[in-house]
């Protein structure tokens, strides 16, 4: 302890302070983080989703007062606004690939034959009765 007033310690520094910037400070804390199977990367306790293209499993992860940012070498993959709270989600619709659409069945192709019940019949009791036919 020192024993001086504040008043008088502070009227001496005073000369040597200077301005904090009028801006708004944009400190970034940047991480690397895994990504899961689901293509999820967790930030603060929340999961955030990235590109099904992704190739690499370590990204660099921002976390800006604001927003969750996702690189992979270098180049910006992903941008989430910051989750509130814990154990939540947010996925970009776009992160995700639509499946490919099914093939309709070709009404004049083989496809599937039909065949009666009584052809079921008559291999359940060639099965019961042990003929392996």
């Amino acid at each position: 302890m020192t024993q001086r007033v504040v008043a008088e310690h502070f009227a001496e520094e005073q000369p040597a302070l200077v301005p904090h910037p009028a801006g708004p400070c944009s400190a970034v804390l940047t991480v690397e983080r895994r990504v899961s199977r689901e293509g999820m990367v967790s930030v603060g306790g929340n999961l955030y989703s990235v590109p099904d293209t992704t190739r690499r499993r370590v990204l660099e992860v921002q976390n800006h007062p604001r927003e969750v940012r996702i690189f992979e070498e270098g180049r910006l993959i992903a941008a989430h606004p910051v989750i509130e709270g814990k154990n939540q989600r947010r996925i970009d619709p776009q992160h995700r690939k639509a499946p490919p659409p099914a093939a309709a069945p070709d009404p004049k192709g083989p496809g599937i034959g039909r065949r009666p019940l009584s052809y079921y019949d008559a291999v359940g009791r060639r099965l019961a009765a042990g003929d392996a036919r």
